[in-house]
């Protein structure tokens, strides 16, 4: 066999040494495996045994005769019951089982694993395939939407081999890492890549935190592991980017520092128990942080205190928490995670900017029972116009109807606005109310009127209220 000389290659060779020479140097380059290899193979040796294949299962139900999806060939009136449906007394199908493909991950020794919600969720049967095919039928200790987890035991009657969870918050992006699962049910298959970036939010959620990874990840990899080198889980596969359903380089996976947690808890009674603090929280901007004095925009400024909550007395409107209990809040996205970590009835130590000056409060952490309230966007009146480009009526009882506000909010609606304006520019709509501006509040026209007149900061800080959601804006008054 000859092999094809590159003038590159050999114009370091003697002229004696002639293709045989080369093709010695190109084979000794390549039949042996380098030392990352070698360490590559041998960490997939070692970690493998530990992946599972979790198949769900949903029991066959009776199909309703008026459905979409009911059989009528063969029946009499078959073309009729197509178009206007089968009568309720006409015996009913069946749907067929419906099976669904994950991976999981051994992570204690009793059995003990790990995989994704939504790869168990509404399952009748959930079994498990170890890596030498043997399968059990496993039980659903418990699920955690909020994080895409769940946990499930197996009883093998023997030990089976473990992973250990890592530290994702010291892994670096450019570190590589390794996934392995079973995409499109092809099982114990390894992809390798890097960490693309950490603390990545794909709005699953307030409480997931995302390592992003370059590594193939395909449908059937959810709820396996992302190794690093060292052969501990920094990560649970849970999502991909793909426009096309495939791999093109986007997966996404829960950060093993909440897996840890989330584990934890629903190893103690299957549920989660997530701490408290009844705020609604937004990112600073430059312009919001200019406004109110501060320089950066790191932390996470409330723009309400939700009634009867943990927080109320003790945090306000417009305060900016920049760390929780010794832990830096680097934006909004920082702080459900360290709350809803913290157990209820622990007080907890926050330091905020409150009037541009750093104060340290202590708030007993409640319990989570409901969606935290989110925020939006509003704005002013006939004789601010030339100022703000909007104008305002009194927020009487119709218009609390119009735009859905209570009683407890008080301020003046926003009726109209020029789309050149600031207030537009900002943000602001119609129905929008403002509460206050700057520090000043803002319950009639002519108490806005007053306000813009003493306004000495541009931007100005402005609190509006949106459908019973209160969030601060920076507008700049013209």
């Amino acid at each position: 066999m000859s092999i094809r000389q590159s003038p590159r290659l050999t114009s370091h060779l003697p002229q004696w040494a002639g293709a045989s020479a080369l093709s010695a140097l190109l084979l000794a380059s390549t039949a042996l495996p380098s030392a990352a290899d070698e360490a590559l193979a041998d960490l997939v040796e070692e970690v493998a045994p530990s992946v599972v294949t979790i198949l769900a299962t949903q029991d066959a139900k009776p199909q309703p005769a008026g459905a979409q999806q009911f059989d009528r060939d063969g029946q009499p009136f078959g073309e009729f019951f197509r178009r206007f449906g089968a009568p309720d007394q006409m015996p009913r199908g069946q749907e067929g089982p419906r099976q669904g493909l994950g991976s999981g991950f051994i992570l204690e020794a009793d059995g003990l694993i790990v995989t994704n919600h939504h790869v168990v969720d509404g399952a009748d049967t959930v079994t498990v395939r170890l890596s030498d095919d043997r399968e059990f039928e496993a039980q659903v200790i418990g699920m955690d939407a909020l994080t895409d987890l769940a946990l499930l035991r197996i009883d093998a009657g023997e030990t089976l081999p473990a992973v250990e969870l890592g530290d994702s918050d010291v892994i670096r992006v450019g570190e590589d890492v390794v996934a392995v699962g079973n995409p499109f049910g092809l099982s114990s298959t390894v992809t390798t890549g890097i960490v693309s970036a950490k603390g990545r939010n794909i709005s699953e959620g307030p409480y997931a935190e995302f390592l992003q990874t370059d590594a193939a990840i395909n449908k059937g990899n959810s709820g396996g592991p992302l190794f690093n080198m060292q052969g501990d889980v920094v990560g649970v596969n849970s999502a991909i980017y793909s426009p096309t359903g495939g791999s093109v380089g986007l997966g996404f996976a829960v950060t093993s520092n909440i897996v840890d947690t989330i584990v934890a808890d629903l190893k103690d009674d299957g549920q989660v128990n997530r701490g408290w603090l009844g705020v609604s929280i937004q990112n600073l901007n430059a312009d919001i942080a200019a406004a109110m004095g501060l320089e950066g925009t790191k932390g996470a400024l409330v723009s309400d205190i939700v009634p009867d909550s943990p927080s109320q007395g003790v945090l306000k409107s417009g305060d900016v928490i920049v760390a929780f209990n010794g832990t830096p809040v680097k934006s909004s996205a920082d702080l459900p995670r360290l709350v809803g970590a913290t157990k209820a009835g622990n007080d907890s130590r926050i330091e905020v900017f409150r009037n541009g000056r750093p104060e340290t409060v202590t708030v007993t952490i409640g319990t989570f029972e409901t969606a935290a309230a989110e925020v939006d966007t509003p704005m002013q009146s006939e004789s601010s116009a030339k100022v703000l480009g909007v104008t305002v009526a009194p927020l009487t009882e119709t218009a609390r109807a119009e735009v859905g506000v209570d009683d407890t909010v008080s301020g003046v609606v926003v009726t109209s606005l020029s789309q050149d304006g600031p207030a537009a520019k900002a943000g602001l709509k119609v129905g929008d109310v403002i509460v206050k501006l700057g520090s000043e509040e803002t319950k009639t026209p002519t108490a806005l009127k007053k306000a813009l007149k003493s306004e000495k900061t541009d931007p100005a800080l402005v609190l509006i209220n949106r459908s019973g959601n209160q969030i601060f804006v920076a507008v700049e008054i013209a």
